[in-house]
C-alpha cells in the first residue's frame, strides 16, 4: 500500500505549493483587465505571470509588499506619434521641415522612456509624420534592449490622397517633405500598401478624409472603392486598417470599408456611431489633443467657456458612449507631452466614462481591439506587463499618475 500512497501523495504536491517564482507581488487589490479583486497576489517567473489569485504558500525569489497600492496590467496606449513633440514648443510643419530624422530619434528615446516611467507598456504608433520608417527602427531598438520603452505597434508613413496632406502653403514650383505618404488610384494604393507592409508596419493608417475643402473644413479623401482596397491588401497580409476620419462622409466611408478603428471622429453621428458598434469598430476619440490644440490657441479652460470644438467633441463622445461604441484609450500622445498619457484617461472619465470602462480601454479592450492575445490582463500564461500604482483607480483615475511600479515582459523598469 506504500507505493500507491506515495504516489497520490506526489500528485497531489502541487496543490500545497509553486515551484519558486522570481518576483511575488502582493498589493491590497488587483485589477485583472476586467474585475477589481482584493487581497490577490501575483506571482511572475520569467516573462509570463504564473499565478493570479488569493495569497497561497508560493515561493519566491522576492516577496514585494504594496501596501495601499493596486497592481494591474500595463496601460496599451492606442494613439501615439513618438517622433512628435508639443506643438506649442515647435510647430508641426516644422518638426516635419527643420527637425533633422536624427535629432526626431533622440527625442523619440526620451518619449519612449518617459510613457513607459507613466506605466505605458505597449504603444500604437499611428505614422511617423515625415519621418519614413524611424518608428520601424525605434521599435527594433526597445526590442533588442538598446532603449528602454513600451512595445510598439507601428504604421510607418500612413496613407494620404495626393493634394490633402502638408506641410502647404509653398510657391507651386517648391516641393516639401511630406508628412505622410500619397497614393491614389487601385495600382497606387496596392503598391504603396504592400511597400509600407514590406517596410515593417504593423498595420495601415489611412486619412480617410482631411482639412482640404473649401475653409479648411473636413472632406473625404478616398473614395470607399480606394480604401476598400487598403483593407484587403492589409487583412491579406494578416494586418488591419485604422483610419484617420473627422467628417461624417470620411467615417461613413471608413466604416463600410471595414477599417479596425477610426480616430477622432469629431463629426460621428448617432446613426454612424450606431453602425461602428455594429460592426464592432473601435472609436479612438483623443480627447486630450483637442483639448491641448485648443489651449495652444490661446483657451484658458480655468476660466474661459468651452468653445465650440471641445463643446462638440464632448457631444461626439457621448454619443458614442450611448451607442455602445468600444472606446479605444489613446490620446495622440506628441501632440501635448510624452509621458502625460493618463490626460486622456482623466478626460475620457470627465466626459461621462466610467472609471471602470476606463480601465478596461486601457488595458483588455485595447489588447483586444489590437490584436494582442497575451496583453491587457493579469492572468496565468499572459506576458508579466505589470504597473502599480497608489490607491485605487475606480476611486480616483487620476491615481493612476502614482506609479510605484513597472514591469514589462518580467523585468522591473521602476520601482519606487
Amino acid at each position: 500500500m506504500r507505493k500507491p500512497i506515495l504516489f497520490l501523495l506526489i500528485l497531489c504536491l502541487p496543490l500545497f505549493g509553486h515551484a519558486q517564482v522570481d518576483f511575488l507581488l502582493k498589493p491590497d487589490r488587483v485589477f485583472d483587465g476586467v474585475t477589481m479583486h482584493d487581497n490577490w497576489v501575483v506571482a511572475v517567473k520569467g516573462n509570463e505571470i504564473t499565478y493570479a489569485g488569493p495569497d497561497r504558500n508560493i515561493k519566491a525569489g522576492e516577496s514585494i509588499k504594496l501596501k495601499g497600492m493596486t497592481l494591474m496590467p500595463g496601460l496599451i496606449e492606442g494613439h501615439s506619434h513618438i517622433l512628435l513633440h508639443p506643438y506649442n514648443e515647435t510647430s508641426w510643419n516644422d518638426q516635419v521641415l527643420k527637425e533633422s530624422w536624427a535629432e526626431r530619434s533622440a527625442r523619440a528615446v526620451n518619449h519612449l522612456r518617459a510613457s513607459l516611467m507613466a506605466g505605458v507598456t505597449t504603444m500604437r504608433d499611428l505614422g511617423s509624420e515625415g519621418a519614413g520608417y524611424t518608428d520601424v527602427g525605434m521599435k527594433q531598438a526597445v526590442q533588442k534592449g538598446v532603449i528602454p520603452g513600451p512595445r510598439l505597434l507601428v504604421a510607418g508613413k500612413a496613407i494620404v490622397a495626393t493634394g490633402s496632406y502638408g506641410p502647404k502653403g509653398f510657391h507651386e514650383g517648391v516641393q516639401v517633405p511630406l508628412g505622410a505618404e500619397t497614393a491614389d488610384g487601385f495600382d497606387d494604393l496596392i503598391k504603396v500598401t504592400r511597400d509600407q507592409i514590406g517596410h515593417g508596419a504593423d498595420f495601415i493608417k489611412v486619412y480617410a478624409d482631411y482639412r482640404w475643402g473649401p475653409n479648411r473644413t473636413a472632406e473625404a479623401t478616398f473614395t470607399v472603392a480606394e480604401l476598400k482596397t487598403i483593407v484587403e491588401i492589409a487583412e491579406s497580409s494578416g494586418r488591419y486598417v485604422v483610419a484617420h476620419a473627422s467628417s461624417p462622409e470620411g467615417m461613413r466611408r471608413a466604416i463600410e470599408a471595414g477599417v479596425e478603428t477610426i480616430e477622432h471622429g469629431d463629426g460621428g453621428t448617432p446613426e454612424l456611431f450606431a453602425l461602428m458598434a455594429k460592426e464592432g469598430i473601435g472609436f479612438c476619440p483623443t480627447l486630450a489633443a483637442g483639448d491641448a490644440i485648443t489651449q495652444y490657441g490661446g483657451w484658458n479652460k480655468d476660466v474661459d467657456p468651452e468653445p465650440t470644438r471641445i463643446v462638440n467633441k464632448r457631444k461626439s463622445f457621448k454619443m458614442a458612449l450611448d451607442a455602445g461604441v468600444k472606446i479605444v484609450f489613446g490620446g495622440d500622445v506628441g501632440v501635448f507631452t510624452h509621458g502625460d498619457n493618463v490626460r486622456e484617461l482623466e478626460m475620457m472619465v470627465g466626459y461621462g466614462m466610467s472609471s471602470q470602462a476606463s480601465l478596461e480601454s486601457a488595458t483588455s479592450l485595447n489588447a483586444d481591439m489590437f490584436h494582442l492575445d497575451r496583453l491587457g490582463q493579469i492572468k496565468e500564461g499572459f506576458l508579466a506587463d505589470i504597473i502599480v500604482v497608489e490607491g485605487n483607480p475606480l476611486n480616483d483615475i487620476s491615481n493612476l499618475r502614482k506609479v510605484n511600479l513597472v514591469m514589462k515582459n518580467g523585468v522591473i523598469y521602476k520601482r519606487n
